[in-house]
């Protein structure tokens, strides 16, 4: 398993996700995104309709019928039920509770010091066990780098 870290800095978490989220569909991944925060999960479920006129992200939550049908999955555990090959977690969920998935990516909000912290322990953690990390940062220009 990979464990990506995304530190949000330039673009807030809403102008962020959809990018990624367009991009896994494109590729016929299946994405579980997971917040410890049900109402995260409540707003993601809005603004994932409405976050740009000419874009459709198919989705919905764990709490509804067929939820094993949807391409991506909105929840506030880690049961991949929609069997996807990666995971999204925000808000602090625990990347430990989450086995299964090809890919974890860990979005950490820049200007919270807690969560920068958190992030960085789990960094150090997860290298110490040998897996493989990216750290995932936007340069001036906006574009995406690996810096680690």
């Amino acid at each position: 398993m990979e464990l990506w870290f995304y530190h949000l800095e330039r673009t807030p978490l809403d102008q962020v996700l959809p990018g990624l989220l367009e991009k896994s569909l494109a590729r016929n991944w299946r994405v579980l995104i997971s917040s410890p925060d049900s109402e995260r999960i409540k707003w993601l479920d809005e603004w994932l309709w409405t976050w740009r006129e000419d874009s459709f992200l198919p989705h919905g939550t764990a709490d509804t019928p067929r939820a094993h049908l949807q391409p991506v999955l909105l929840s506030t555990g880690a049961h991949n039920e929609n069997d996807a090959k990666i995971s999204i977690l925000l808000d602090g969920a625990d990347p430990d509770k989450f086995e299964g998935y090809e890919r974890i990516i860990l979005m950490f909000d820049g200007a919270d010091e807690a969560a920068v912290q958190q992030a960085r322990e789990l960094w150090k953690r997860s290298k110490a066990k040998g897996q493989t990390v990216l750290y995932w940062k936007q340069n001036e220009s906006g574009v995406w780098k690996n810096m680690a």
